[in-house]
């Protein structure tokens, strides 16, 4: 997978990201995954679902984009566009600021790199949905459902390789964000970022407010680099 990423200007306001993801779309890639057709079952049965009902959780959405995002390295607009289409409801609002904080383009936001597998494992630990959305894995015994090609009996399947190794495109993607992060500007153009567009108590400056942990918890793993 070709990794270049790159910046053209930098500015107030910020352009870091500009060229991190450049040209059109891979083709085959964007294809797959808009087919549900990645070769990743939990990945493909959330866009089969969401092309059945036009809905699906927000822990869903989100891996839907972080795996076009780092695994595919897909351009977010055109990721972004096809699931505005398919929401049912599609807020704006919402929906663009999401898809750019789970593409790691904002700059301020924790990178969110979902494995899929272990994804799948997490929330379908018995294949009850993979199975409800991908009935040519129907056959799959549960211990293999997540990684049907590593089944004996894998090469009768009508479903696809991975479309990329899980592993490399996560490291990948992971060395290109935290490359561009760590340019001696990045800091200092996410502060104004941050100082600019974020949530923030009147006449507190940014450096001054204090970060309250949630009630009950320690710990997010929301914020974990891979999820």
């Amino acid at each position: 997978m070709p990794v270049r990423p790159g910046w053209k200007r930098v500015s107030r306001g910020g352009f870091l990201y500009d060229g991190i993801r450049t040209g059109p779309p891979d083709s085959h890639r964007f294809a797959a995954w808009c087919k549900g057709s990645t070769g990743y079952p939990f990945v493909d049965a959330c866009m089969r679902a969401l092309d059945l009902h036009g809905w699906i959780n927000f822990r869903m959405r989100a891996m839907l984009m972080s795996f076009a995002s780092y695994h595919l390295w897909l351009p977010w607009r055109e990721s972004g566009l096809h699931l505005a289409r398919k929401f049912v409801d599609y807020e704006p609002g919402i929906h663009w600021p999401q898809v750019q904080m789970q593409s790691g383009t904002t700059g301020i936001n924790t990178l969110r790199i979902y494995n899929p597998i272990k994804q799948g494992l997490d929330q379908d630990p018995d294949g009850r949905f993979i199975r409800a959305h991908l009935p040519e894995l129907a056959s799959v015994p549960d211990v293999f459902i997540h990684e049907p090609r590593s089944w004996p009996r894998a090469s009768a399947l009508a479903y696809p390789a991975p479309i990329v190794e899980n592993a490399g495109a996560m490291r990948s993607a992971r060395e290109a964000l935290h490359g561009l992060r760590s340019a001696a500007r990045h800091g200092h153009v996410a502060q104004e970022i941050a100082a600019k567009h974020g949530s923030r108590k009147a006449g507190i400056p940014m450096r001054a407010r204090k970060k309250v942990p949630a009630r009950g918890s320690t710990t997010d793993t929301q914020l974990k680099l891979d999820l």
